[in-house]
């Protein structure tokens, strides 16, 4: 029997989330909404293997990265997300509006308005800056990364990482990330570290971690960053 390594693995899993009819011909796969509509969806890889999906709107297409989820795939750029769990899809745009669609025939008409889909997703979001004079250089690169603190004393778990091209920005710097609500315990602690790099060497670095909930609700996050120095690590 074949043996698939680990890091293919993970690499293989999200296309076995999808539907097999979408793997099967690697075509443009319509999806039947709630609300009438009608929506075609493609899935596909970035040149360094990175699993994306494309959603075909009348005003041009929208292409989605894929960020780590507890179930099925999902796919995120800023405000508009992409929940895939079999053939079964959750689509959320920057409006706030909310769609749930499947693949096959249209659904029936529906006298009454669908009710609004409670979305599983968290956004966290906020600020990052320094009290240094000094400005970043345009290549600078901030990272968002948040995680999830356990009391037991086991390993932080890294939930989404973010990384923006500054291209000449300066702080304060804003971010927002989205984290799948199924991944967070109970006894979960969520925090947000960051830093700043600059052709891979750290500039500037949060020498602790903030946190993202309270009482399992997102708050504003606002970190502040100091000098980096040899050996340190957000």
């Amino acid at each position: 029997m074949m043996t698939i390594k680990p890091h293919l693995q993970r690499r293989l899993l999200p296309l076995l989330l999808l539907p097999l009819s979408t793997l099967a011909n690697s075509e443009t796969q319509p999806y039947y909404c709630d609300d009438g509509s009608r929506i075609n969806i493609s899935f596909s890889a970035t040149n360094d293997g990175r699993p994306q999906a494309t959603l075909h709107l009348t005003a041009g297409d929208l292409t989605l990265p894929q960020v780590p989820a507890a179930s099925g795939a999902l796919y995120r750029s800023g405000e508009n997300r992409l929940h895939v769990n079999g053939e079964n899809s959750l689509i959320e745009d920057s409006q706030g509006n909310r769609r749930q669609c499947h693949v096959g025939s249209p659904p029936p008409l529906k006298i009454a308005p669908p009710s609004p889909a409670l979305s599983s997703f968290l956004d966290i979001s906020g600020s990052v800056s320094y009290r240094q004079r000094s400005a970043l250089p345009p290549e600078a690169v901030l990272i968002i990364r948040v995680q999830n603190l356990t009391p037991t004393g086991a390993p932080a778990r890294q939930l989404a990482e973010q990384r923006i091209e500054l291209a000449g920005r300066q702080v304060p710097i804003l971010f927002s990330t989205t984290i799948d609500r199924d991944l967070i315990g109970k006894k979960s602690h969520i925090t947000v570290a960051a830093r700043i790099e600059h052709r891979g060497k750290p500039l500037f670095v949060s020498d602790k971690t903030y946190p993202a909930l309270i009482n399992g609700q997102p708050q504003a996050v606002e970190i502040n960053l100091r000098p980096a120095s040899r050996g340190i690590k957000p």
